[in-house]
């Protein structure tokens, strides 16, 4: 690799940005390729599919070898609820860095959450720093709580954006965020009623499905596993 690429590498995984090092098979110069670049490039297609299964392998026919650097996925839980103490622990448990996010202090307790990273705060954009490697979930049923952390979310690109509450709840808060100036292309990003249709009940139930659903965004298999909601 070039110095000049391995630069642009390091600098890539210090901002958390997803980046692809295509090295072409016959000895000649490789280049180094950002995700958000990648619909342009010569190998778009080869890229995108990459980029969506974040592992690197050889490309015969293009005649290169595609190695993909992703930084490591986070989770940001806005409520410090009984489904959050379920969701945490196994997030963490597959490799994702979790934070949650609440203001009320009767919630966001180190009893309930141990050594989770905490936070009691109202959630904003400057607060949680997002980014497109990042998912958040809302589940506090509160819009003074959830809507600003949505909002956020949606202006980041978050890979995954899901909030809890039912049908009739989500139809008031894309008037909200109508109201807010996002399109409904935008919109539409948001998993509402969030989790995979598995018939969960309880609270540990619910977190598997928001989990199943996280991973499924992260893995680019949403369209096989959650036809319907691509549909809706």
């Amino acid at each position: 690799m070039r110095l000049s690429d391995l630069k642009a590498v390091n600098e890539a995984r210090s901002r958390r940005r997803m980046c692809a090092v295509v090295t072409p098979l016959d000895g000649s110069p490789g280049r180094v390729v950002f995700a958000e670049d990648a619909a342009t490039d010569p190998l778009a297609n080869i890229l995108a599919a990459r980029f969506a299964s974040a592992k690197s392998g050889r490309e015969a026919e293009a005649g290169v070898f595609v190695r993909i650097h992703r930084p490591s996925p986070r989770l940001v839980i806005i409520g410090a609820v009984h489904v959050s103490q379920t969701l945490a622990p196994m997030a963490e448990a597959v490799g994702f860095e979790v934070t949650i996010v609440d203001p009320r202090g009767a919630f966001a307790t180190e009893e309930r959450f141990g050594a989770f990273n905490l936070i009691a705060e109202w959630p904003d954009e400057e607060l949680l720093k997002l980014d497109r490697e990042t998912a958040v979930t809302t589940l506090t049923h509160d819009p003074k709580i959830d809507d600003p952390a949505l909002m956020a979310a949606l202006k980041a690109d978050c890979f995954y954006i899901g909030a809890l509450g039912s049908r009739k709840t989500h139809a008031k808060r894309v008037d909200r965020m109508t109201a807010a100036g996002f399109g409904r292309e935008a919109i539409d990003r948001i998993h509402a009623p969030i989790g995979l249709p598995i018939g969960a009940a309880s609270p540990p139930e619910i977190a598997v499905s928001v989990l199943a659903e996280v991973i499924a965004a992260l893995r680019g298999a949403e369209t096989r596993v959650a036809p319907q909601r691509q549909a809706a």
